[in-house]
């Protein structure tokens, strides 16, 4: 599917390119939906092979933060902004200055973030050049904990789903990748009692883990094949696809990455081998209700509560799945369709 075909599909708003020669620098921003309220999502720094790759995977993120925020129950739509590049190039500050100058001429439509490849010090330089950036070090801050606390949480309700109970002590979860999310979700798994399995690419990372978890290395093509009760997908997304789903032993997935699902279709092959599949933007939550600390006023406190929350979310999308037999994928979807559409519908009455 061509970026185009997405841009229809899903009805974005907006999608917007954008370069400076002088900064070495090419950005994508897409707005998907601002029903209830400014598209919030990450700019991604990432060195993508051709342009339709940056441009698909933005158009994929940018829905996909629309229905983060509203299953969440959140004021704010969804958005996406990739910079295609090196994640460790060094001339930041001149990209980063142009990126916020372009997120800048979009008027508060979408608000920047954080994410793979870009840290809070990057969003200080775009906050150089425009106010519509959240994360900022002194502020809201690092996004893990609270992301990593939401995942914990989605993974209990999943627990109580798949085995009549919440309680995650004696569970085997096998966790792939081991930054800074997967560190804070492994961090309530070990002190419940849970036994951790962790696979990544830093082997420091994954030192780590068995240095403060008690974790079980397991080499990174390994994690597929690990006998365990939870796969905890916490790196890069797809990694449910056709090569990996037949493999898995597990019978929850639950995890803090994005876009987890290669494609749509795989929701079905999850649920088929009898696999409880907890929707990714459900479960990872917890990072745009970190953010609400700072564009609502939210404390902390407020934001751990809602984080509480989506234990009760997932719950909830469990409903609507069995109520209209579908997926659990397809019922979060829906289940945030019809909030937005509740909000359209509100919008409508007062236009009268």
């Amino acid at each position: 599917m061509t970026s185009f075909d997405l841009l229809h599909e899903f009805a974005h708003e907006q999608l917007v390119i954008s370069q400076d020669p002088g900064a070495n620098y090419v950005g994508i921003v897409a707005i998907h939906d601002t029903t209830l309220g400014p598209a919030l999502g990450g700019t991604r720094l990432w060195n993508y092979a051709r342009l339709e790759d940056a441009l698909v995977d933005a158009l994929r993120l940018a829905r996909g933060m629309t229905y983060k925020s509203a299953v969440a129950g959140l004021p704010l739509g969804g958005g996406k902004s990739v910079i295609i590049g090196d994640p460790g190039r060094r001339d930041r500050e001149a990209c980063f200055r142009a990126h916020g100058r372009y997120v800048d001429t979009l008027g508060g439509r979408y608000i920047t973030a954080a994410d793979v490849g870009t840290s809070s010090s990057d969003m200080e330089i775009i906050h150089l050049e425009t106010e519509h950036v959240a994360g900022l070090p002194g502020r809201s801050g690092d996004p893990s904990p609270v992301t990593g606390y939401g995942v914990y949480m989605a993974m209990k309700a999943a627990a109580k789903v798949r085995w009549g109970k919440d309680s995650l002590a004696g569970r085997r979860v096998a966790v792939q990748g081991a930054g800074k999310v997967a560190q804070n979700l492994a961090r309530h798994l070990h002190k419940e009692g849970a036994k951790l399995l962790v696979s990544d690419i830093d082997d420091a990372k994954v030192q780590h883990f068995v240095t403060e978890f008690g974790a079980a290395p397991v080499a990174a093509d390994a994690i597929y094949d690990a006998a365990a009760d939870v796969y905890a997908p916490c790196a890069l997304g797809a990694t449910l696809n056709d090569q990996t789903i037949p493999r898995f032993k597990v019978e929850i997935v639950c995890g803090g990455a994005n876009n987890q699902l290669a494609e749509p279709r795989h929701a079905a092959a999850v649920e088929k081998r009898g696999i409880f599949y907890t929707p990714d933007y459900v479960a990872n939550g917890g990072g745009v209700i970190n953010i609400c600390r700072e564009i609502e006023g939210w404390s902390e406190e407020r934001a751990l509560e809602k984080a509480t929350g989506i234990y009760d979310t997932v719950l909830r999308v469990v409903e609507v799945a069995q109520r209209d037999k579908v997926t659990t994928a397809e019922a979060a979807d829906r289940l945030a369709e019809e909030r937005l559409n509740a909000v359209r519908a509100l919008r409508e009455v007062r236009r009268r």
